[in-house]
This record gives C-alpha cells, sequence and structure tokens, in this order.
C-alpha cells in the first residue's frame, strides 16, 4: 500500500483519506471488509490517533465505510436504488440487484387499529388487523424493518397460514385470498433511527433512515394494508423519473 510522503506540503489526513479512498474505488477493500483498527493503522502510517480519526470521520460521511459498534469499521456496500414507479416486493427488489433475500419474522399478531392507522385505512378504530413485523436481509446485512398493517376481515387467519420469514405476503394473500394488490400511496422522509431500529438494522441509534409510510389499495381500490418501512440510510436511495 501507497505510503505517506511528510515532505509534501499536502496535510497528512489528506494524503492517507486519498490512499483509503483508493483502496475502496479499486477494489482492494472490498464491501463489507473490516478495515483494520485504529492503533494498527498509526503504527503502520505513522500518524496520530486524531488523523486516522478525522479520515475515517470523512470517509464515513461519504459513505464509503460503516462503523459498527463493538465490531469496528466495514467498507460499505454500493448504495442501492430503488424505483419509485411501481409497487415491487423485497425479494424482487433483492433478486434483481444480484442478493440472496431472507427474512426474520419479528412479531404476527391481531390488534384493534389505533385512531391514525383507521384514519389511513378508512376504517373505524378498533378493528381488528393483522399486524406483521419483518426484519429485511441481503446477504445476510439487514436492510430494513417493515411492520405491515393489514385489515383482517379481508384474509381470515392469514397470519397462521404461512412462515412469513419464507414466503411471500402479497403472493400468499393473492394466492390464498384473491386479494391483489392494484397501487399504493406512500410518503417518504428522513428519520433519525430509533434505539429499537437501529439495533436490528446494526446501526448507531439516531443514524439517518429512510422511512415510508404506506397506503396500499387492492384491485376494487379499497386500502387494504397500512406498510411502514424503515430502511438503512448508508443502503438505499430513492429515485423517480419526472417527465415535462
Amino acid at each position: 500500500m501507497q505510503q505517506l510522503n511528510k515532505k509534501l506540503k499536502i496535510p497528512l489526513y489528506h494524503q492517507l483519506y486519498e490512499i483509503f479512498r483508493d483502496q475502496i474505488k479499486v477494489g482492494k477493500w472490498k464491501p463489507g471488509d473490516l478495515i483494520s483498527p485504529e492503533t494498527e493503522l498509526m503504527v503502520q502510517f505513522d500518524v496520530s490517533r486524531n488523523t486516522i480519526r478525522e479520515v475515517m470521520d470523512i470517509l464515513v460521511n461519504e459513505g464509503l465505510i460503516y462503523r459498527q459498534q463493538g465490531r469496528g469499521s466495514f467498507v460499505s456496500h454500493p448504495t442501492m436504488e430503488q424505483g419509485l414507479v411501481r409497487i415491487i416486493n423485497f425479494t424482487d427488489d433483492m433478486r434483481q440487484r444480484g442478493f440472496t433475500a431472507s427474512s426474520q419474522v419479528l412479531s404476527a399478531e391481531l390488534s384493534p387499529a389505533s385512531d391514525e392507522i383507521a384514519s389511513k385505512l378508512d376504517i373505524y378504530p378498533g378493528e381488528e388487523l393483522g399486524i406483521l413485523r419483518r426484519l429485511r436481509l441481503g446477504n445476510q446485512e439487514p436492510m430494513s424493518v417493515e411492520e405491515s398493517y393489514f385489515i383482517h376481515r379481508f384474509a381470515p387467519g392469514y397470519l397462521n397460514r404461512h412462515d412469513y420469514s419464507t414466503t411471500s405476503l402479497r403472493d400468499a394473500l393473492l394466492t390464498d385470498y384473491q386479494v391483489n394488490w392494484s397501487r399504493a400511496k406512500q410518503i417518504i422522509r428522513a428519520i433519525s433511527a430509533p434505539r429499537e431500529i437501529a439495533g436490528l438494522l446494526q446501526t448507531p441509534h439516531h443514524a439517518p433512515l429512510l422511512f415510508i409510510d404506506r397506503v396500499t389499495y387492492s384491485d376494487r381500490d379499497i386500502p387494504i394494508e397500512f406498510l411502514k418501512i424503515y430502511y438503512r440510510g448508508d443502503r438505499y436511495s430513492l429515485f423517480n423519473e419526472l417527465h415535462s
């Protein structure tokens, strides 16, 4: 690896930043690689801990590396773009990117609709909802947390019919109950990661997340599901193509 030249007028932190950045850009440091500890880098480049940390902070801010508490710093994967022009399930999204999708069911239960969710689904508060919470992973790395609130009377008993860690909720509802997704309305905003969500996504508490709340309509144009999705801000970007 290239070494620092202390005779140059270029600051040491900037030289080191260029070295680390080049290692990532040319693929010598690959996505997911653990970067050497600060103490090793200090010895290797004969610089202070503050210099190492300054460089690492810049790389984190640029999205080239990320930190995991208690584990160290890792090379980031390329940011994933998700289009906003059609409804696509997580498994298909990951497959298109060359990732292996998997899910962990966090909870599955029936619960009365709150005032907030009832207003979004145009139902009375207290109506029974099926609530399914899942952690979504790509190549075993946490990508998002999804919370689905589905009007239970449209598919009674659906939560107990399948293992939704391996079965698509959308496919199961279509096959078993002829419930077909037609369109959706969603709101996207940036939020700070709540403590529980941060732990599930293996990101720092208050790390930036992309948050989506979405109301999905059936082919009869009836709202049937309210969905909350928490995306890791260091892994996802959302795009749309606009025409004049």
